[in-house]
């Protein structure tokens, strides 16, 4: 009787335990992730809810594919319904919520704002047909319709967003436009940015609509087949057993869940919760483990097929097929996922750490017999990147090609209910994504009607002269800032407006310029002062918040240097070269990140005296700059370095 006594403490213990890291990990998304700020809808409320998410990704997908009616209808009642699941699900502000409970000033504002949207779609063919004559009450009607878009956005997105747009929209009202009557402004405006395809509706909205609903929706069922675990224990299975060994699993593991992902903070906080606590253990400190977290979780974004939202609009803006994209990016990511990688493990034989011991990683015969997980990803990749479909099509197979590999997987089945909860997790994902690219589609149409875009980059050029650095450097601080709060999507589609063109005023190729603004639009979530990535971490490893933050950016400093390469020398993103230059310029980066992830960890083989670091540090940057000269001086300075290095090491040894 004892003995079960005590068996029933230690399961209740353990039970309790989990449920207190699962409510700690709630407690870091509500205050990283604005998304897990929602209503509580328990019983019948939340089922009525469950059903209208889970319905609206059904019809998202049955848009996509098969309706043929008039563009402003799909679009007008997509936002529709996004205003109408916004207020459902997102509260008026943070904090403690009363179950099942939802303001009545709530249910006004969501009537008022979704019949805004609603109204256009049952009048889309008047309204188009109608030209400039807008009666006040459609005016008024547009007014609704754009400031429960706002509101949304501010529940669901943040504010910085909105002071961004808010600027764009105050500048057009006072000086944009030319109409000397201030009403005839407001008129002007509102039409332009609600009942025409230059604001709301505009390229980000489309996409969204057209493409990255279908991808999100995937997303959800990848991750019910249990593919995040796999991945993790896939990482396991190849790095686990080295020096340090649970930090490389948290940057091959989280680099493959960002990808599904798509969010920072969520994959931060998801995989995190369990390679942050395995680092610490190891021996890293709290500060470092949360930062490669980060680091790698951010960098998910950009790593190929997926690529978080901003890949498919990417590929509208620039006017080139998807697997273009994916392509192009392929080089980049590895060179950001290496440097992180090699930082960790200098990190780990600086520390003298060890790895997972053999006996606690998973078989690789076990692993092994889970391959067929990855089948939904790789036919993916195989349909769009050799063009037999569309790739809404493609996604869309792949959803149900991911049901059809989990019933091979008793633990990790699609059921009825799995899809269920699959489609309401699409269309939840989709709310705040697509509230960014409303508002994203109102600065990039204010900025376009006034013709700021245009001044700017006059400005600009005028400013950098001849001279490509700088352009390059403002580009980067914009993006940055912005970035700061803002979601990548919303990001890149403002800099793809405004900046992006200022680099290919200055002779930068188109691809180069849009994979320059995306990238550093997705580095600010590990940028102090406002690094949310690396602060959900620091959460997780309770470590100091902006210690983290600054050993993020610097394990991901790749990303701050290689995106300055391919706008020098494209070759790097495979333009207008050949695949024997892509392998010289590949072995010849490699090369660089090691030199300037070992200047920056100041280790290799033993502790680094200044001049050593300098001059790994300066051989690295040229190894990473292509060109026959400067490839030459980066390795000579980098294998004299290591022959040092290696040498003080070998003596520290033998003493």
């Amino acid at each position: 009787m004892s003995e079960w006594k005590n068996h029933a403490g230690q399961q209740s213990a353990a039970e309790n335990a989990e449920v207190a890291e699962k409510a700690d990990i709630d407690s870091v998304m509500k205050k990283y992730d604005r998304e897990s700020n929602t209503r509580i809808w328990t019983g019948k409320p939340k089922m009525a809810i469950t059903i209208i998410l889970a319905a609206f990704s059904v019809w998202c997908i049955y848009v996509t594919l098969f309706a043929t009616f008039l563009e402003e209808i799909r679009l007008t009642s997509f936002m529709g319904l996004i205003i109408l699941m916004g207020f459902l699900i997102y509260p008026a502000k943070k904090g403690l919520q009363k179950e099942n409970h939802m303001p009545v000033s709530d249910i006004i504002f969501m009537v008022l704002g979704a019949g805004a949207f609603f109204y256009f779609t049952f009048q889309a063919n008047v309204i188009v047909n109608q030209g400039t004559r807008f009666h006040w009450y459609q005016i008024i009607i547009g007014i609704i319709g754009i400031a429960a878009l706002v509101e949304v956005t501010r529940r669901c997105v943040g504010i910085p967003i909105l002071i961004v747009a808010a600027f764009f929209v105050v500048y057009a009202l006072t000086y944009g436009l030319t109409n000397p009557d201030f009403f005839g402004r407001v008129r002007y405006l509102i039409r332009n940015l609600f009942y025409t395809k230059e604001g709301v509706f505009s390229t980000p909205v489309n996409v969204c609509s057209k493409y990255i609903v279908v991808f999100i929706i995937f997303g959800a069922f990848l991750e019910r087949t249990g593919i995040s675990n796999f991945f993790i224990d896939l990482a396991n299975c190849v790095a686990g057993r080295f020096a340090g060994g649970p930090a490389k699993v948290a940057v091959i593991s989280s680099a493959l869940c960002g990808m599904v992902s798509g969010s920072s903070v969520g994959n931060t906080v998801t995989t995190g919760s369990v390679t942050i606590p395995m680092m610490k253990k190891t021996g890293y400190k709290p500060e470092f483990a949360g930062a490669v977290e980060a680091a790698a979780s951010t960098g998910g974004q950009i790593m190929p097929p997926i690529m978080g939202a901003a890949a498919f609009l990417m590929a509208d803006f620039v006017g080139v097929p998807y697997s273009d994209i994916i392509g192009r990016a392929v080089l980049p990511a590895v060179l950001y996922f290496l440097g992180i990688f090699i930082s960790v493990h200098l990190e780990a034989k600086k520390l003298h750490l060890t790895g997972i011991p053999k006996e606690q990683l998973p078989k690789a015969g076990k692993l092994i017999k889970k391959i067929y997980l990855l089948l939904p990803l790789v036919m993916l990749v195989v349909w769009v990147s050799g063009n037999f479909m569309t790739m809404q099509r493609a996604a869309s197979l792949a959803i149900l090609l991911s049901v059809v590999v989990s019933l091979f997987d008793k633990d990790n089945r699609i059921t009825p209910r799995k899809i269920l909860d699959a489609l309401e997790a699409g269309g939840k994902s989709t709310i705040t994504v697509a509230a960014a690219c409303g508002v994203a589609g109102i600065i990039s149409g204010s900025i376009t009607m006034t013709g700021l875009a245009n001044d700017l980059i006059n400005a600009i050029v005028g400013v950098a002269g001849n001279h490509l650095i700088i352009a390059l450097l403002l580009t980067m601080l914009c993006c940055i800032i912005l970035g700061m709060g803002v979601p990548t999507t919303a990001n890149y589609c403002i800099m793809a407006a405004t900046t992006a063109p200022i680099l290919i005023r200055m002779g930068v190729p188109t691809m180069a310029a849009h994979f320059f603004v995306f990238y550093f639009g997705i580095v600010a979530d590990i940028t102090p002062p406002v690094a949310l990535a690396a602060y959900a971490g620091s959460a997780i490893a309770r470590s100091n918040p902006m210690r983290t933050a600054f050993n993020a950016s610097k394990l991901a400093i790749a990303v701050f240097i290689v995106p300055y390469m391919f706008c020098y020398n494209p070759a790097m993103l495979l333009i207008d070269t050949s695949a024997l230059s892509v392998i010289g310029i590949a072995v010849t980066a490699v090369i660089g990140i090691f030199g300037l992830s070992a200047a920056l960890e100041g280790y290799c083989f033993a502790d680094m005296n200044p001049v050593i670091r300098a001059a790994f540090a300066a051989g690295g940057l040229l190894l990473i700059h292509p060109g026959t000269v400067t490839d030459l001086i980066g390795l000579a300075l980098v294998a004299a370095c290591l022959a040092v290095q290696y040498v003080k090491g070998r003596k520290i040894s033998a003493a």
